[in-house]
């Protein structure tokens, strides 16, 4: 709700209900003459009195609304919005997403792994304001997408510029996770983790996953690993980025429970199996209350006036209701 600075010019509002009594008592009434002009043995002229009569009241409400919209910007509105300004820093978050062709498998209600993964993201994002976000992205090959920052907003962005099959058909997890933690090995973040999310096993790339996890162990950072999906034979369709064919079909779903269980252990953290988005939610939730740290921070006011807009949209209407009242009615005003 805006703060008004000058409410006294409120008064100005009595204007509208003085005027109207002052009409009603006959003050600025018009004089005029009822005629009717016809020819001999002709038709009377006729109008469209019920349209006219509309168009009318209408051009006088447009005309009421800008004088109150005048009067409330010359009350001088402001609207104040307090934001938390962080003066220490939280804990880094490297999500390492897969966007190999199976995330486009459709059994997340009704959705794909990597929208759901996508959707889960953002949320977690959204409700942890002091936290640093970033995210690699996995397929056969694996790079940076945007490196852990507090900008959430530059975050999410580029989260939303993500496609599956960018990175080829595979599953680097090894050069995935080396990926994030050659980013956040030299981060001075009390805590730091890298969240891992996949569908699948470990089938291309140098790096064998469990010695990236013991790598990222090393240098203070714990990882967390998310199996995403069912399994079974599932409906799948995606369009080739590259190529921009369209596939559809069935996958046979099937990740390797226990190597993911095994990368995460190796990293010191937890294994998640995720069958739904509710489950995703749940696990990034867990994560993030593992990896919580306190943080200092101070309220910031930024003060926002809206009278200048206030002003124009008056000016809009009055316009309007003048070009009504002068061109169609053609009254002299």
């Amino acid at each position: 709700m805006p703060e008004f600075q000058t409410p006294a010019a409120f008064l100005l509002l009595l204007f509208i209900p003085t005027l109207y009594i002052f009409r009603k008592l006959g003050f600025f009434s018009r004089i005029s003459l009822v005629t009717t002009f016809s020819n001999w043995n002709g038709k009377s002229f006729t109008w469209n009195k019920k349209f006219r009569n509309f168009v009318s009241v209408l051009s006088h409400i447009l005309v009421i609304a800008a004088y109150v919209l005048a009067v409330i910007a010359m009350a001088d509105p402001v609207i104040y919005k307090q934001e938390k300004v962080y003066t220490s820093r939280g804990t880094d978050i490297m999500f390492v997403l897969d966007n190999s062709p199976s995330m486009a498998a459709k059994d997340m209600a009704g959705g794909n792994r990597f929208d759901a993964a996508k959707s889960a993201i953002k949320e977690l994002v959204n409700v942890n304001e002091g936290a640093s976000f970033g995210i690699v992205t996995m397929g056969e090959e694996a790079s940076i997408t945007v490196p852990a920052t507090t900008d959430h907003k530059v975050f999410l962005e580029r989260l939303d510029s993500i496609r599956i099959g960018t990175h080829g058909d595979g599953t680097a997890i090894g050069t995935g996770l080396s990926t994030a933690v050659f980013h956040l090995a030299n981060s001075t973040a009390p805590k730091k983790c890298i969240v891992l999310i996949t569908d699948g096993e470990n089938n291309a790339g140098a790096i064998h996953p469990e010695t990236a996890s013991e790598l990222a162990l090393r240098n203070n950072i714990t990882v967390y690993a998310l199996g995403v999906g069912s399994s079974g034979s599932v409906p799948l369709e995606y369009v080739d980025p590259k190529t921009g064919k369209n596939y559809s079909g069935f996958l046979n779903s099937d990740f390797d429970v226990s190597s993911l269980r095994q990368i995460a252990l190796a990293g010191g953290g937890r294994f998640f199996e995720a069958q739904s988005l509710n489950d995703l939610n749940l696990a990034l939730t867990v994560i993030t209350k593992n990896q919580s740290v306190v943080q200092t921070y101070h309220s910031k006011t930024t003060s926002y006036q809206i009278y200048d807009i206030l002003i124009f949209i008056a000016g809009v209407l009055f316009v309007i209701s003048w070009i009504i009242r002068r061109v169609y009615l053609q009254e002299l005003i």
